[in-house]
């Protein structure tokens, strides 16, 4: 087999066998095949596509390449859940620990951020003592006496992805659907879950910016999960401004306990009792949807969601005693209002646009070296639909440092006033089964 010829057979548009996609991701992943010839072949790709039985071939190629976990020793279906990212997205923090509470088995492997603030396992750090770096023995533990364990993404889990991901970056492939769902659904596939409930976002704060775009995403990553027997599904939400109110890592962790306390924001509410209520029910711990749903919110009702959270946290060396005293989290040393300019009512929040000025605070990484700033971040008091007054308060910025013009100007350009009435946004837009 030769790298040259397959080229020229997924540039005239044919479809390649799974021997041929072993073949190449293989060669690829050991250094047999040069990154020139990978840039043709993913370029290739860009403009002919592949079949669903391609993309499935090239999912698992890439799962197989390096290290794939073994759950087989946790009792129940295991359910995995993933974003495709956005702001404010601290659903793992609340979602987790509630659908553990019902009996589901959530063996999570995250990572760390690099963009707007940290990722899970970044805002779970700000937990004085929490330790994701446990052995697999313990993890496994953990999962089958708790329900529940977080842990850090092995350094070899699906290198052919990591390196082709680097390639696509500098070759303009990125936005290319099979090479998405492929990179998104290897990942999932190697961390060994059973079932898969996908939260794809769609907006200004997603990766995929039209509902379009997102639906075609979801498919293709639902159509994947699927033919590779995983009964995965997905869930598309709105990004078209942050989700619930905070942005920053320890304020994200505050609300996800809020959240389960039965408080918090109604968007990240409905958001975790959506996705929760799918991974319940494909972990066969509900006869229905709306059962599996009714049984989260008695979770929450009762406080066993919120138990659950503080088993979590102690079991990983976490304090749990942040669950009840939250101002225990890292504390910000200033607190600056950004006031509303003009009276009318907010028709959009550029949700990168936060994010940006979140991660200018410090909440976020410019480079894997990046430190970080755990308490920073900002509040919003104002969302989309809302009535507001010039001189009210849109948001404060929880900050280290006094000067933050840079950072007001940025939060209220992010804010579009209108005139007239605004609708709240849709946040549930489609399944996709």
């Amino acid at each position: 087999m030769r790298m040259v010829d397959l080229i020229e057979k997924k540039r005239d548009g044919l479809a390649l066998t799974k021997e041929e996609i072993d073949f190449i991701i293989s060669g690829y992943t050991n250094g047999d095949i040069p990154d020139y010839q990978m840039s043709a072949f993913a370029m290739a790709i860009f403009f002919q596509d592949m079949t669903a039985d391609e993309r499935a071939y090239l999912t698992m190629a890439m799962a197989e390449s390096g290290d794939q976990i073994d759950l087989s020793g946790i009792e129940g279906v295991k359910v995995d859940k993933h974003s495709t990212g956005g702001v404010g997205d601290k659903t793992t923090i609340a979602l987790a620990p509630l659908v553990a509470s019902v009996g589901v088995p959530v063996a999570k492997m995250s990572g760390r951020g690099l963009g707007h603030t940290g990722g899970t396992i970044d805002k779970l750090e700000s937990i004085a003592g929490f330790n994701v770096e446990i052995p697999t023995e313990r993890f496994l533990e953990l999962v089958n006496k708790n329900k529940l364990a977080v842990v850090g993404q092995t350094a070899n889990l699906t290198p052919a992805d990591k390196k082709l991901y680097g390639l696509r970056d500098v070759t303009a492939t990125v936005n290319s659907i099979p090479l998405i769902a492929s990179s998104i659904m290897s990942k999932k596939i190697a961390s060994g879950a059973n079932a898969i409930v996908l939260d794809v976002k769609t907006g200004s704060g997603a990766f995929m910016k039209e509902l379009e775009q997102s639906k075609e995403l979801a498919e293709a990553m639902v159509e994947i999960g699927n033919n590779l027997g995983r009964q995965t599904m997905a869930v598309i939400s709105d990004m078209n401004q942050p989700l619930g109110w905070a942005v920053g890592n320890a304020l994200e962790v505050k609300e996800a306990i809020d959240m389960l306390r039965g408080e918090g924001p109604d968007d990240l509410r409905e958001l975790c009792l959506t996705l929760g209520s799918h991974m319940v029910f494909l972990a066969k711990q509900a006869t229905s949807v709306a059962d599996a749903r009714q049984k989260l919110e008695e979770a929450i009702s009762s406080g066993k969601a919120l138990d659950t959270l503080k088993t979590f946290i102690s079991a990983q060396n976490g304090d749990p005693s942040v669950v009840d005293n939250p101002q225990l989290l890292p504390t910000a040393q200033f607190q600056i209002e950004v006031k509303a300019e003009e009276n009318g009512h907010v028709a959009s929040i550029v949700a990168d646009r936060i994010g940006t000025a979140a991660m200018v605070l410090g909440a976020g990484r410019a480079t894997k070296e990046s430190d970080i700033d755990l308490s920073v971040g900002i509040v919003l008091k104002k969302k989309m639909g809302e009535s507001v007054q010039a001189g009210e308060t849109l948001a404060i910025l929880h900050a280290n440092k006094e000067d933050v013009q840079e950072v007001i100007d940025r939060v209220i350009k992010a804010y579009h006033i209108s005139p007239d009435p605004v609708a709240k946004p849709t946040l549930i837009y489609e399944e996709i089964h």
